[in-house]
């Protein structure tokens, strides 16, 4: 089994890919069940971490498309 444990730090430099990619492969060994139970919490710690930081990619991208479509207005 994989470490689910890197530091929180990594995340942070995740694209929503990489982030997304990540959660699907931690959910998926969690549904398998872990051999212990703090593998367990560790995973889950680590699956909160990365559903984190796939929100902020998508709350960043809604921010950008509403910039946008505001930009346009005022130009219209």
């Amino acid at each position: 089994m994989t470490d689910p444990t890197p530091a929180a730090a990594d995340v942070a430099a995740l694209t929503f890919e990489q982030a997304r990619d990540e959660l699907v492969r931690v959910v998926t060994e969690l549904e398998q069940g872990a051999p212990t139970l703090e593998h367990s919490l560790a995973l889950w710690e680590r699956g909160e971490a990365l559903a984190n930081r796939c929100e902020q990619w998508l709350l960043g991208a809604k921010r950008r498309l509403d910039d946008a479509r505001t930009h346009v207005e005022n130009d219209g």
